[in-house]
């Protein structure tokens, strides 16, 4: 409805900005939902990564006997609880060589909530340290 160049009726394309933006809403908050998620999934590695560092050097200086507890101690205690409940930190020594690995679930969307059913794996090994 327009009617010349300065006429009153000028109605042209009056909100079809708003209208663009709602329908590109979903669009943006798949986006934003999936890119939290990838986020997730990285620094749930990144946790799993650091937990199996943080617990072979723990077992690599505690006395032989009592290397499986310290491992698991060191594996969880820096793990945020959301991640600490589903973790599992598993030691092995053999060879002079003292290994550690950590599993932990990826949460989905929110830590502490609800896991995937896949979980990622951090591993880390050390040499056995000598006493004299």
């Amino acid at each position: 409805m327009r009617r010349g160049s300065r006429g009153a009726l000028s109605r042209g394309d009056d909100g079809q900005v708003t209208i663009e933006f709602l329908g590109m809403t979903p669009t943006i908050i798949v986006t934003l939902v999936l890119l939290w998620q990838c986020v997730l999934v990285g620094y749930t590695f990144t946790l799993a990564g650091n937990a199996a560092d943080e617990a072979v050097r723990a077992a690599t200086a505690a006395e032989p006997g009592a290397r499986g507890g310290a491992c698991a101690q060191a594996g969880l205690d820096k793990l945020p609880g959301a991640w600490e409940g589903d973790a599992d930190v598993d030691c092995t020594t053999g060879g002079g060589y003292v290994r550690a690995s950590v599993s932990l679930k990826v949460p989905v969307l929110f830590p502490g909530v609800i896991g995937f059913p896949f979980t990622v794996h951090g591993a880390a090994g050390a040499v056995e340290e000598e006493t004299d």
